[in-house]
């Protein structure tokens, strides 16, 4: 079992910066698993915004935060971070970290099928 806790969410204006961390705890390290982030805006569905292989070589984004967003893990901390650049309004959401044992494979990785556990979430809001 992995529990998922996410930090760092915030009010913030646009254009400012925000960085999201994910602790795992719980009897599984990790160090194997690919790791995502995913948000929900209210009134919508839960989206894909990052994944990264268990390596940490391997990142794949939404295009909607590519170049804004980048997502970075340190296994020896069994810490994922998501740092948010340029932030917009329409970043706003419940951001929720998420991990999963399956093999990498980018299309899976944008799947919330694709992933075992989850956290709360934690709340970013960016104002105009």
């Amino acid at each position: 079992q992995v529990q998922l806790v996410e930090s760092g969410g915030g009010l913030v204006q646009a254009g400012e910066s925000l960085r999201l961390s994910c602790a795992a705890s719980g009897r599984t390290f990790i160090s194997s698993y690919t790791m995502g982030w995913f948000r929900q805006a209210p009134g919508k569905e839960r989206e894909f915004v990052a994944a990264i292989k268990f390596g940490g070589i391997s990142t794949y984004y939404a295009d909607s935060v590519k170049g804004r967003f980048t997502i970075s893990r340190d296994n020896a901390k069994n810490t994922v971070y998501l740092q948010m650049n340029s932030l917009k309004p329409a970043d706003t959401a419940v951001y929720y970290c998420s991990a999963g044992s399956r093999p990498w494979i980018p299309h899976i990785a944008t799947m919330q099928a694709g992933y075992d556990y989850w956290g709360q979430g934690t709340q970013v809001t960016v104002s105009s």
